[in-house]
């Protein structure tokens, strides 16, 4: 026999003793066969290189001349130290570092997808149907997201911070509070909702979305299964804990100091503890907010020499403190910010120029 020819009697002959075990495997019960699924996957790929593979006249010999060279074959196989478990552990860490990194992708997409806030009306006729679709399903998703987090973290009788966390790191301040927003323009008959979160949900733009029956498509992103009182107090801590993102503008300083001179000016004695100084609580929305640079421009803007922040023992808060021999009846003291610095502000170059050469005297 030629060499080719030895070889494909000996696939021949393999050919032949798989069939016989498949045979045989097939009559077995069903956990006898799963036993026997890895040798049966095995030899079917030693099959399959066997159609590849040419070995000399004195190899195809050898293992032609045993009862079961297949069986053979897959012993060696079974008993060689391979890194096939290797392959396996690389296969499953490699699939989990994949599935991770597109679930952070999804993620991702999904804080950066815009809110549109228009109806589907509009949508069609701006041929933006695409982007309403994708936004409504990401609302109706940040809905349930908050009452998944509200679930999660309410426990004796408490609210806590991580609810607001867990929404905001899937979906965004955007979104949430836009949720929050229709949510709570839904509940406006709701005394469990404060005045002070029906005034903010009354100025966020949510129009009204009907539908072919005139109902508002918004009904389905309401949040609904939780409690009114924890929707209000989670809207409470979205709000603030976007505000605290947002960096305190000079406006922001000077409506501060405009409240601290006032209500010293109004002050009709010294009303710190021992009597000696006048004094005024910071509100609790520029602590929040403020870096030490806001804290200095606010005490710039206010015109008393003797003016300190501190805290008081046995007091929340801080507090501005001025002697009271101290002139109150003072107007703040506002610096007109540079043109540069508006500039700068505003994203403009500024082109840097020399100064003007002095003119010649005229010559008399």
């Amino acid at each position: 026999m030629t060499n080719e020819e030895r070889n494909a009697a000996l696939l021949q002959k393999m050919q032949g003793e798989q069939e016989q075990y498949r045979k045989w495997l097939l009559a077995q019960t069903p956990e006898e066969i799963l036993s026997h699924t890895f040798e049966y996957t095995v030899r079917q790929d030693v099959l399959a290189e066997m159609e590849a593979l040419k070995l000399c006249d004195e190899q195809a010999d050898a293992l032609l001349r045993s009862e079961s060279p297949l069986a053979d074959v897959y012993k060696t196989f079974r008993n060689m130290d391979t890194e096939y478990m290797d392959v396996i552990r690389s296969s499953i860490e490699d699939r989990a570092s994949a599935n991770i990194q597109r679930e952070q992708e999804q993620r991702e997409a999904l804080r950066n997808l815009p809110v549109y806030r228009y109806p589907a009306e509009y949508a069609r006729e701006h041929g933006e149907l695409d982007a309403y679709r994708a936004s409504y399903k990401a609302n109706v998703a940040c809905k349930e997201g908050i009452e998944q987090a509200i679930a999660d973290n309410y426990r004796d009788n408490c609210l806590g911070r991580d609810a607001v966390k867990q929404v905001v790191d899937a979906f965004g301040y955007e979104r949430t509070l836009h949720v929050l927003a229709n949510t709570i323009k839904h509940k406006d008959w709701d005394g469990r909702i404060s005045d002070d979160n029906k005034r903010w949900a009354a100025t966020q733009h949510v129009f009204e979305d009907l539908d072919g029956f005139n109902t508002d498509r918004n009904i389905y992103y309401v949040v609904s299964k939780s409690h009114t009182g924890l929707i209000d107090l989670f809207a409470t801590q979205a709000r603030r804990e976007y505000l605290m993102t947002i960096p305190l503008k000079r406006e922001d300083i000077k409506a501060e100091a405009l409240r601290i001179l006032s209500q010293l000016q109004n002050s009709r004695e010294p009303n710190s503890p021992n009597g000696t100084h006048f004094m005024v609580k910071l509100s609790q929305n520029f602590v929040d907010r403020a870096k030490d640079k806001d804290q200095q421009r606010l005490m710039d803007m206010l015109p008393f020499a003797s003016l300190s922040l501190s805290t008081l023992e046995g007091r929340k808060g801080i507090f501005a403190l001025i002697s009271k021999d101290e002139n109150r009846f003072q107007k703040l003291q506002l610096r007109k910010p540079s043109v540069l610095k508006q500039l700068r502000e505003a994203g403009k170059e500024v082109k840097q120029t020399s100064a003007p050469k002095k003119a010649k005297e005229m010559e008399l």
